[in-house]
């Protein structure tokens, strides 16, 4: 297989996919000016995938195909909830070691890495790149691959077990073409980025493990449409808040506190909270427990909340008055009703925290990503999600998420009938953009 055809057929499907993609989120990071054509991080794109090792890099994706999908299958079928990925994170490593990764480890929280090192005398900075072991899943939830034609169906196939299975077919396909990068290559397959992870994974990678202080640039496999590039981090904090009171019997003990009520009315008044539109501020509430019986004033109610702003003064601003409100809706119920058996009192935990900034278009990286995205004849739409980039785009790291495949290649990310296409001449494409933008920032200066 030659790649001009490849770039050809390219051209015409990202035309389509771009008529067909969403636009950008107007809370989307600004567009970075379009370099020239002909500018520097074009002609290195350009010349990037037409070296004859790069051609033969894709290749030998595609001879080894079934491989791909035989390692996607299996570790789909490994269950990996959140703080139970140990399983899958073996087998990872056994698949890394058996692509060709001699130093390959664990560390102390479950992050399985593998170094590719660079070529002698090399003196580009190390790049990481990465893919979550864990899904959303619980533990007992059948995780068994159907097949559908060219649909891989199961629980987490697409979130994010096809981005570890990616990362498998790129270390045999460097291998296979003898491609040296001038710097060291990480390849990662790091716990916690789902849901009560809270980027725990990430958390040990760049502030407390070996690797702290190590990593200058930071790529995340994840998602289901390689036209968008996450830049842009969403924060978000996470609250779960337990109001208490003395309790008692719905008819006896009327008229005394009711923790239920301050509840109640904390919640219709986080719902009246007017916020911005740019940048845009959102809060909501998830899950709300707790109560005895109908006929029983609740000793005890909860509620869990989800505050998220791309901006970390308006997330900062948006608790403090998520605070406030919990505050008044307490002192407003203990005003309300008698306290004789005791008063309503609210603690708020703070539960998740994932921070948040934007990684700009002009950094040297993401005018690199752009150009390679012109050399597949697609245009970079800059997006704002919550990834395991949050992290090191927070530390002021350059990081960026790309994805494993093209547009309505895949859907229904977490639920049980998840799915992935693969068709193989598409999936080779995909490949072919991942590797391309991968490489083009290795071998930045």
């Amino acid at each position: 297989m030659k790649l001009p055809p490849l770039l050809i057929l390219l051209a015409l499907a990202g035309a389509v996919i771009r008529a067909a993609a969403p636009a950008a989120s107007p809370a989307a990071p600004p567009a970075a000016a379009v370099p020239a054509p002909d500018s520097a991080e074009d002609r290195r794109a350009r010349e990037l995938v037409a070296r004859p090792a790069f051609q033969a890099a894709v290749r030998a994706y595609d001879r080894d195909f079934e491989r791909f999908v035989r390692e996607l299958i299996l570790l789909t079928e490994i269950p990996a909830p959140p703080f139970k990925e140990k399983a899958r994170g073996e087998a990872f490593a056994r698949l890394l070691r058996e692509a060709g990764l001699a130093d390959v480890t664990t560390d102390a929280e479950g992050n399985v890495i593998g170094r590719r090192p660079g070529r002698p005398g090399g003196t580009a900075p190390l790049l990481a790149v990465a893919a979550h072991l864990d899904t959303v899943f619980p533990e007992d939830t059948d995780v068994r691959v159907k097949r559908s034609g060219t649909r891989l169906i199961a629980p987490g196939v697409g979130d994010d077990t096809r981005g570890l299975a990616l990362l498998l077919a790129m270390v045999r396909a460097l291998g296979a073409a003898g491609i040296e990068t001038p710097g060291d290559l990480l390849f990662i397959g790091n716990v916690g980025e789902e849901g009560p992870g809270d980027l725990r994974g990430m958390r040990y990678l760049f502030q407390r493990g070996p690797w702290q202080g190590r990593i200058p640039r930071f790529i995340s496999i994840d998602g289901s449409n390689n036209d968008l590039i996450t830049n842009g981090a969403l924060g978000s904090l996470r609250y779960r808040v337990t109001f208490k009171g003395p309790g008692g019997h719905s008819w006896g003990a009327f008229g005394q506190v009711n923790p239920a009520f301050a509840l109640g009315g904390a919640i219709a008044a986080l719902g009246k909270v007017v916020v911005p539109r740019q940048p845009k501020v959102s809060y909501n509430v998830g899950l709300v427990s707790g109560g005895t019986s109908v006929n029983s004033i609740p000793f005890e109610v909860g509620m869990e909340v989800d505050l998220r702003s791309v901006s970390p003064e308006e997330l900062r601003k948006v608790a403090a008055r998520f605070k406030e409100i919990i505050e008044a809706a307490v002192a407003e119920e203990n005003a309300a009703r008698a306290t004789t058996f005791g008063r309503v009192t609210a603690e708020v935990k703070l539960i998740g925290d994932r921070p948040s900034g934007t990684t700009s278009p002009d950094t040297p990286e993401l005018l690199q990503v752009a150009a390679v995205m012109r050399a597949f004849d697609k245009v970079a739409v800059w997006n704002i999600s919550s990834t395991d980039s949050n992290l090191p785009i927070s530390l002021g790291i350059p990081a960026f998420t790309i994805s494993s495949q093209s547009a309505r290649r895949g859907g229904r990310s977490h639920s049980l009938d998840e799915w992935t296409d693969v068709e193989q001449p598409t999936a080779v494409q995909d490949f072919s953009l991942a590797l391309a933008l991968i490489l083009g920032v290795a071998e930045l200066p």
